[in-house]
């Protein structure tokens, strides 16, 4: 047991070190060492403190932590057949012992009774923040339940871990099944170069004459967008809409049912009316009709232009092909189209000056000019993968801040979309200030033998974002480790990261790092231009897309008795009847790959990217007001956003930095929704 590299002490992860049998015995080790500084709390025989009791417990599983981390950080980043197999054993042993320490009623008469003295402890905003949210974590997860409805909820959460496992499981399956293998290079009409290069280096790879597209976005998308074959598009967009809703073992239909009734059987043994209420009582917009009254207020707003794009769109197509009724597989392709006519912007004339290693030096460039953060690139820190970049974080005076992850390419073992993620949170132990080891994972275009990874300025726009978060991780100042960092209300945490978007869209910024990686001239300021002009393009069909997804949400998590719903495709096209645009395509269902709330951590909070949309148009239009390096106003964002995650409610620290609170005008300005 001694050898196992995950119990020794370490710094950062020694993951060369670690073999998959290291984590069970890891895990089953780390509990139980949690399990006993739980135990020393519980028997102490002195009265409960906020010291003893409240500050000890925040600083309780630190081993499990970090060991459970790196496990499922590699599940999603890294995973393999044994790894999964591995995630379904220990989920229920982690759901097992979140129960027990919960239910631990010693524990919890402890953490009550501080809290019931906390008017008399003159305590700071943070102390006071830990204590509340202590007791809550407790209450609103059953320790105020009798033993009965204790064992049933215990069920309930293990059951629920393991379905959500699943869940995600068949997805990642289904991406990896589906592999369009073309040998007729004219089937490839209208796909820029570098998507052709890279198809075909994805077929050799895989021992197979011709060009590969996958379901990867890399790949997906650029087909979507650029292929001129309208019946290749169908087919693969077709395949990428029937992940998890074919009649196949990875089928998440019923899995879909089980995790809604499930949740909402939960939210009622705790005493709430819905999955949605339980979750709302803990976020900024508190309910679930203030939520549904936020979307419907958006959509009011986005669905007159909504409409109108889309005419103009079918107008087009018509126009241009002869398409009489536009399917989704035509979306992006005639958007492209018509975006380059009207703007004569081109994301292929873009991508040149969009060469990876120079966006992640412009993020870079931009941090340090706003938070005076230097970064350099190590070759000493152990990492998971040979394409993982990893960094040392460091501020103007040279003090340590931070090591940076980076993980970038697509490939099998690893989930689509773009994440950040912590191998170590930051908090002040014992007068130490522990800082902490953050990563982002992404899915960009590999390089290929005669160019390197160039992005889109899509691509370029999920880096920042990705990094915004990162940000909130690295520049993380607070006492306990359950308080920082990105541990804040949800429909806050995508502040930091959607602000960051801005800069992508400024002269200023661009001129930083958008060089042409074979002239190394700077991008010409009127791409510049057309970046700003194109940016509010199709923003009403955009905002309807992200408010459906909403509404979807919604309607699984709000629903009074979801044990009733028979068919999942049925209730989500009754979800999407007031955004749905274009034809339904039967053979699809998009609930049953909707990773963000069936495994992720969005269920009843995917409204949240809109409602941070709000806050970050509102925010960054003081940074326009200001200059957007405007070191007065940065350091206000990263004194009372950045730097203090869930210490204080988020409305109180967002109108600190900002004087009032958020206005949405900002956004439907940017949006071009306000008349």
């Amino acid at each position: 047991m001694t050898k196992n590299p995950l119990l020794q002490d370490f710094n950062t992860p020694p993951f060369s070190k670690i073999t998959e049998k290291d984590y069970k015995p890891a895990i089953q080790k780390a509990i139980e060492l949690a399990k006993e500084e739980i135990n020393t709390i519980v028997e102490n025989s002195e009265a409960p403190t906020f010291e003893n009791t409240t500050a000890a417990l925040d600083f309780t599983g630190e081993k499990l932590d970090k060991v459970t981390s790196i496990f499922f950080n590699l599940n999603s980043a890294e995973t393999n057949d044994e790894i999964q197999k591995i995630a379904k054993e220990i989920s229920p042993w982690l759901s097992e012992f979140k129960n027990d320490m919960i239910l631990n009623e010693a524990l919890f008469k402890r953490v009550k009774t501080v809290h019931e003295q906390k008017n008399s402890l003159e305590l700071t905003p943070e102390q006071d923040m830990l204590l509340d949210k202590q007791y809550k974590g407790f209450a609103r997860n059953g320790a105020n339940l009798n033993d009965a409805d204790k064992t049933e909820l215990r069920k309930l959460d293990a059951e629920l871990a393991k379905l959500s496992l699943q869940f995600g499981e068949h997805v990642l399956a289904e991406t990896n099944a589906f592999e369009l293998l073309i040998t007729n290079e004219e089937d490839l009409a209208g796909l820029p170069e570098s998507a052709k290069e890279a198809a075909q280096e994805l077929a050799k790879s895989k021992g197979k004459e011709g060009w590969m597209i996958t379901l990867d976005y890399p790949s997906y998308i650029p087909f979507m967008t650029y292929a001129d074959n309208r019946e290749l598009r169908k087919k693969l967009a077709i395949a990428f809409g029937k992940k998890g809703f074919q009649e196949n073992e990875f089928n998440n239909e019923q899995i879909v049912k089980d995790i809604v009734t499930l949740r909402h059987k939960r939210a009622n043994l705790l005493g709430y009316k819905t999955h949605a209420h339980f979750v709302l009582e803990e976020r900024m917009a508190e309910t679930p009709e203030k939520v549904m009254e936020f979307l419907h207020e958006l959509l009011e707003k986005a669905k007159p232009a909504a409409k109108r794009e889309f005419e103009n769109l079918e107008n087009y197509a018509k126009k241009l092909d002869n398409i009489d009724l536009l399917q989704k597989w035509d979306s992006a392709y005639y958007s492209e189209k018509l975006k380059k006519e009207l703007f004569s912007l081109d994301q292929e004339l873009l991508k040149p000056y969009f060469k990876l290693e120079n966006v992640i030096k412009g993020v870079f460039e931009v941090t340090q000019k706003l938070y005076d953060l230097h970064f350099e690139e190590v070759f000493d820190i152990d990492k998971y993968h040979e394409d993982v970049k990893t960094y040392l974080v460091t501020d103007s005076k040279g003090n340590f801040i931070s090591y940076f992850y980076a993980d970038f390419h697509p490939r099998p073992g690893k989930r689509n979309g773009a994440w950040m993620t912590s191998y170590k949170s930051q908090q002040v132990k014992n007068g130490v200030n522990e800082r902490p080891q953050v990563s982002i994972v992404c899915n960009f275009t590999k390089p290929t033998q005669t160019r390197p990874s160039l992005l889109t300025f899509n691509e370029v726009t999920t880096l920042f974002h990705e990094f915004g978060h990162a940000l909130h991780g690295m520049l993380a100042n607070t006492t306990y480790s359950s308080l920082s960092g990105t541990s804040v209300s949800w429909d806050f945490v995508e502040l930091p990261s959607q602000v960051l978007e801005n800069w992508c869209y400024e002269k200023e910024a661009l001129e930083l790092f958008a060089k042409h990686y074979e002239t190394g001239e700077t991008i010409p300021m009127e791409y510049v231009q057309k970046i700003k002009e194109s940016a509010s393009f199709h923003e009403g069909m955009q905002t309807l897309r992200q408010l459906s997804f909403g509404l979807l949400d919604m309607a699984w998590h709000s629903n009074e008795s979801p044990e009733t719903i028979v068919s999942v495709k049925d209730f989500e096209s009754a979800a999407f009847e007031s955004t749905q645009l274009y034809p339904d395509v039967a053979e699809n269902c998009m609930s049953t790959s909707f990773s963000h709330i069936f495994q992720g951590g969005y269920s009843a909070g995917y409204y949240s990217y809109k409602w941070a949309e709000v806050l970050d148009a509102d925010a960054f239009e003081y940074f326009l007001e200001k200059g957007i390096f405007n070191k007065e106003v940065a350091d206000k964002f990263k004194d009372n956003v950045l730097s203090k995650g869930g210490t204080e409610e988020p409305m109180e620290l967002y109108k600190r930095f900002r004087g009032r609170e958020p206005k949405p005008d900002a956004l439907l300005k940017r949006a071009g929704l306000l008349k």
